[in-house]
């Protein structure tokens, strides 16, 4: 089968990506050939390939027409989903614009995961974020906070993480206390500056309205009018986690990310993200959200390897239960054997 697509040149420069490596991956993932004839796109092969290889290059090129730059990840992403997304999927994401960086770029969510992710925080209180790196949570959520600060829905900004060492001894830091947690802070800092730019940052945080501050100075607060951000929370333990979450009051919202797949806890200490997401799950105005491999936006190496960590750990759990469940069996066995004795 064979269909053909009509698209201008600007728009087939981009779809097609640099040295044709968009449809070249298109073409090795979906058995399907891409040829530019006399200004046409002309897409061959099996039929259900052929139909899915031209609803991703019209899609691509609607992101193209709207001044969308196409990335490699927009045509991971369209891949990955081809089977299941519904019509005209990187559309609709790429339709919901939370805010503008510093520079004039779009911050957008890119995957299903990201946009059920903004809708929560639209419409609750407070929402539990978990995935693993590259997913965006904290940037998200950070774009969330600074638009409904400027939009002047909340007083004031405040971005917490526990200050906790992930793998290594850092000893004694120098300098005040400010440049001592600043390193466990840099993350936040990265994006703020991005999205609201140094100078304005700057401003803000010397009025008091935005404020970056390790988890412990949360204690005996009560935070009103406040769009609040807990990162890294797989790090707390549930007594910071409870303390946290009692510290939020009237006209404030929170969101709690995290990724359970990296701890940096001691050996065998119960992490505030997982005893929350036990006993918080039913209550109305908290709503939890999964981000997977699935939802990553950085290169796609890092997805692969995202995915490959999670297909390891869920070996190792298999294991485990199956070694669990013949030592199981043993014991029902020697109980038997004990019984007829």
């Amino acid at each position: 089968m064979t269909i053909q697509l009509d698209l201008p040149a600007a728009v087939q420069r981009a779809v097609f990506g640099s040295g044709d490596a968009y449809v070249r991956k298109i073409e090795q993932d979906l058995a399907v050939t891409i040829v530019d004839r006399d200004g046409f796109v002309k897409v061959t092969g099996e039929e259900t390939a052929v139909r899915q290889a031209a609803d991703i290059l019209r899609q691509l090129a609607g992101l193209s027409e709207r001044g969308t730059e196409i990335e490699a990840q927009n045509v991971e992403y369209a891949l990955e989903m081809k089977n299941e997304a519904e019509p005209d999927m990187l559309l609709k994401i790429d339709a919901d614009c939370i805010c503008h960086t510093v520079t004039g770029k779009p911050v957008k969510p890119k995957t299903l995961g990201q946009e059920q992710y903004i809708e929560a925080i639209r419409r609750n209180m407070i929402v539990f974020a978990n995935g693993p790196a590259g997913t965006g949570k904290t940037y998200l959520a950070m774009a969330m906070a600074i638009t409904a600060f400027q939009n002047e829905e909340v007083q004031r900004i405040i971005l917490t993480r526990p200050a906790i060492e992930a793998g290594e001894k850092l000893g004694f830091l120098p300098g005040d206390l400010q440049s001592k947690i600043d390193p466990y802070l840099r993350p936040l800092y990265d994006a703020l500056f991005q999205i609201m730019g140094a100078d304005n940052f700057q401003k803000n945080m010397e009025k008091g309205l935005i404020e970056v501050a390790p988890l412990a100075y949360m204690r005996g607060r009560t935070l009103d009018n406040a769009y609040i951000i807990l990162d890294e929370a797989q790090n707390t333990t549930p007594e910071q986690m409870k303390m946290f979450l009692t510290r939020i009051g009237f006209g404030s919202h929170a969101v709690i990310t995290g990724d359970t797949t990296q701890k940096d806890l001691a050996p065998g200490a119960v992490s505030g993200l997982d005893v929350a997401g036990r006993i918080l799950q039913n209550i109305e105005g908290i709503r939890f959200v999964t981000l997977s491999s699935r939802d990553v936006v950085r290169h796609p190496l890092v997805q692969k390897i995202v995915k490959a960590y999670e297909e390891y750990d869920k070996k190792q759990a298999d294991r485990r239960k199956e070694r669990k469940s013949h030592e199981q069996t043993r014991y029902e066995h020697r109980r038997q054997d004990q019984r007829k004795i």
